[in-house]
């Protein structure tokens, strides 16, 4: 299998595990653990939010890299199993809010990126991401909580998993140009 493939498939599989793995930490990871809320983690000075934003910030950017390897099709599927998936892992409480913020905010994410991704692939990559990234937050909070008064902490939490991997990015896009690497 050719190495775009095979990149694109371990991205996939990267994806896919961001969402039980974020439903995990909310209620398991972090420096608050309130009985009846999410656990909450510093992002930023006096501002928390609930953990699972961490691994959010990291799932827009393997979304946008699965498109990349694999192509709308594959993404879409993606997009559509994972929010199945979201809607089966997450508790109770938060099936329906997982799982729309999720599937909405990832189509968000298509609709940026798609057209920008052959302009500059970093900058597609954080286009896409800080849209899906505020789409997924004040969907979730409003849904779940029915208060968006952790907004600020998911938006700074996400995005600076997004930040984060942006050297990635652009180091992805210079070694596909030295190999020849096409996008999907």
């Amino acid at each position: 299998m050719e190495q775009r493939r095979i990149e694109g498939f371990i991205y996939l599989a990267g994806f896919g595990a961001s969402i039980p793995l974020s439903n995990w930490m909310i209620g398991h990871v972090g420096v608050v653990c309130p009985d009846n809320g999410p656990c909450l983690l510093p992002v930023g000075p006096g501002l928390l939010a609930p953990s699972g934003v961490l691994v959010v910030g990291i799932a827009f950017v393997l979304r946008d890299l699965v498109q990349r390897r694999l192509g709308k099709g594959w993404t879409l599927l993606a997009i559509a199993l994972g929010a199945l998936l979201s809607a089966v892992l997450a508790p109770p409480p938060l099936v329906v809010a997982s799982s729309a913020a999720f599937a909405i905010s990832e189509l968000a994410d298509f609709a940026v990126y798609t057209p920008l991704q052959r302009r500059g692939l970093v900058l597609a990559v954080l286009a896409s991401s800080l849209v899906g990234l505020v789409v997924d937050s004040l969907l979730f909070l409003q849904l779940a909580f029915g208060s968006l008064d952790f907004l600020a902490g998911q938006v700074v939490g996400k995005a600076w998993m997004v930040l984060v991997s942006l050297p990635l990015v652009a180091w992805l896009r210079r070694r596909d140009e030295r190999l020849g690497i096409q996008p999907a």
